[in-house]
């Protein structure tokens, strides 16, 4: 178990640049399942998830070609039938939750796929029902396979048809969409997610020859087609990342340039900052955060303590509460943060709490901060990473730390976050790897 050994109390000065997107990654190279043809993706992040499931697509037979920083060619035209049905490749899917994307396009043109229970984050349930709900839907059909812990997923011929999904699963979108291009027919999926990778995605798909409208909102109607071509594509910057740059630049930045962030894309995660009183300059496609000795949380306009919650695309996503938690421990204030798509997130902050910080945890769902306004630094300490996340949380915490501290299972964060050390060591942080 490799760790990050962190001297806390470094100011951080200088320009940084966004990976590409960890989730859009996960679901455009998955899509390229879906032809025969040469699949051009640029701008992938190099890190843990991505470059695992890139490994199981060559395991399955994907011819895969690396080319400049960040580009990849993906050819499946001889998929290896037989090693989809073997233990080692259902093996390899329960440890990477990304690999549950390629249902819908195996699905799709193999007419089945087998599936167990995928691995990841240990944060509360994270259930597959709107998947499988919607590749029902489509007239596929799910028997358990005995003696195994998996499933068999399997469809003659899939028909398009209606659909109402029970939440607005990201993930549960795209798979539902990538087994949708080649069902006979029209589908049309209401509720659907709409965020930027989503639109990503479907952009991608019609560039092959899929015929997808309602991209951005929040129901998509899908034309099956016969066929999809090969294409190029570029990843957007990761927006999860350019919120925990900003995150970084409020508690211990002396003045940081995040470059080329795609500022249509990032949604009200400027804005969530700006709540907790951190200062973003716009400058182009650039945000600039001064240095700030105090930032002060706002009040709704009634007077009530602010609450921060996430909700699905365009609401706050989930995956910046933990950063914003951290950013809150400095403010001068108190604010509430609700937690409600996932049921153990906030577990973390018992961590933030021995390193001094003040943090009531309500229930599993709810915790309110009460900001030092720095006058009592975070001190360092010894922790572990739960998740991705939290992971990059913790590390911000101990960055702006008085002393030294150790975060453990630092494979968590290499899964979201590209040769982090080296990157923030390079604006001045001190970080050794051990």
């Amino acid at each position: 178990m490799a760790s990050f050994i962190i001297e806390g109390g470094h100011l951080l000065k200088g320009t940084i640049t966004p990976q590409g997107a960890k989730n859009e990654a996960l679901q455009v190279i998955c899509a390229t399942l879906l032809t025969h043809e040469a699949v051009t993706i640029q701008n992938i992040p190099d890190i843990r998830d991505v470059n695992n499931l890139i490994q199981l697509l060559c395991d399955i037979g994907v011819k895969v070609s690396r080319g400049d920083a960040g580009t990849y060619t993906f050819q499946a035209d001889s998929l290896n039938l037989a090693y989809l049905e073997s233990d080692e490749f259902v093996m390899k899917c329960a440890e990477l939750r990304g690999s549950v994307m390629m249902i819908g396009p195996l699905l799709a043109r193999m007419g089945r796929a087998v599936i167990t229970k995928p691995g990841g984050d240990k944060i509360g349930r994270r259930r597959l029902d709107t998947h499988f709900l919607g590749f029902e839907k489509l007239g596929a059909r799910f028997n358990r396979i005995e003696g195994r812990e998996v499933y068999e997923i399997a469809a003659q011929k899939l028909k398009g048809n209606y659909m109402l999904l029970d939440e607005a699963s990201v993930t549960g979108t795209a798979n539902i969409v990538m087994a949708a291009v080649f069902a006979k027919g029209t589908t049309t999926i209401y509720n659907a997610a709409c965020e930027p990778y989503l639109q990503q995605l479907c952009q991608m798909l019609n560039q092959m020859g899929a015929q997808i409208s309602g991209i951005g909102s929040n129901l998509l109607t899908i034309e099956g087609v016969k066929a999809l071509h090969g294409t190029t594509h570029r990843i957007l910057p990761d927006m999860i990342e350019v919120g925990s740059f900003i995150g970084m630049a409020a508690m211990c930045g002396d003045g940081i340039r995040i470059k080329e962030v795609s500022l249509k894309d990032l949604g009200i995660i400027p804005d969530a900052f700006r709540k907790l009183g951190v200062k973003i300059k716009v400058e182009g496609d650039d945000l600039v955060i001064p240095r700030q000795k105090h930032y002060e949380i706002q009040s709704f306009i009634d007077g009530t303590i602010m609450t921060l919650a996430d909700a699905p695309w365009p609401g706050l996503t989930p995956d910046l509460l933990s950063v914003l938690i951290v950013v809150a421990t400095q403010a001068r204030g108190s604010v509430l943060f609700h937690q409600k798509m996932f049921e153990s997130r906030l577990f973390f902050v018992d961590k933030l709490i021995d390193m001094g910080a003040q943090i009531i945890l309500c229930d599993p769902h709810r915790a309110v901060v009460v900001g030092h306004d720095r006058k009592i630094t975070l001190r360092g300490g010894r922790m572990t990473s739960p998740d991705i996340r939290a992971g990059i949380a913790l590390l911000i915490a101990a960055m702006s730390a008085t002393g030294t501290s150790r975060i453990d299972n630092i494979e968590q964060i290499d899964r979201g976050y590209e040769h982090i050390e080296d990157r923030l060591n390079a604006l001045g942080a001190k970080i050794t790897r051990g």
